[in-house]
């Protein structure tokens, strides 16, 4: 990135010029990078692919039995959900409502939480914030974490009907990994309070 930082290009032609003009290799002993460094590069990924990672994937899926996959959705349905639940019980009974003592909060009904992706209401009078929890596996790095437009829509009815915003919390068991987002739920609180 610091490359194409350092050109700032209008195109990619302009880009493609400047990379093979510049660009060099990490390390010691710094190579230039050509066109045929690209395609030696290419070439070892090809014969990785097709050497080991293939036959790979081949003696995985040849040894995967039916068993495994009704392991896998029974897991998935049952111990997962668990998890699910308690870590989102966790969340708002271990943090939120220890550091919201006059916020209410309460499970949301089933149909909010599954076609409006709210898990709990914060209820401020007679207004009310929505949170969402997600696993930091929902993303493996909930900083490039984006709502899908199904779930911005759905806020946004949220926010016409309840008065508040809905705030997506990460976290690992029971632990809040974007803490950040309690500044902006406390600032929520103030502005139903006050509105």
């Amino acid at each position: 990135m610091a490359l194409i930082r350092e050109c700032q290009p209008k195109t990619c032609e302009e880009w493609e010029k400047w990379y093979f003009e510049k660009a060099h290799t990490d390390g010691k002993n710094p190579v230039k990078i050509t066109k045929d460094t690209l395609k030696e590069l290419g070439e070892r990924l090809y014969v990785k692919i097709k050497e080991i990672v293939i036959p790979e994937w081949q003696e995985a899926f040849s040894k995967l039995t039916l068993q495994d996959c009704i392991d896998y959705i029974y897991n998935l349905t049952v111990n997962r959900t668990f998890d699910g639940f308690n870590r989102e019980k966790s969340v708002v009974t271990g943090t939120l409502e220890k550091k919201f003592p006059d916020v209410k909060f309460v499970e949301s009904e089933p149909e909010l939480d599954h076609a409006g992706d709210i898990d709990y209401l914060g209820c401020v009078g007679k207004k009310a914030f929505g949170i969402q929890i997600k696993p930091v596996t929902a993303k493996a790095n909930f900083g490039n974490y984006s709502p899908s437009e199904r779930m911005k829509a759905s806020f946004r009815t949220f926010e016409q009907k309840y008065g508040g915003k809905v705030f997506i919390i990460f976290s690992i068991d029971d632990e809040i990994k974007n803490i950040e987002v309690l500044e902006e739920i406390e600032k929520e609180i103030r502005k139903l309070r006050e509105g």
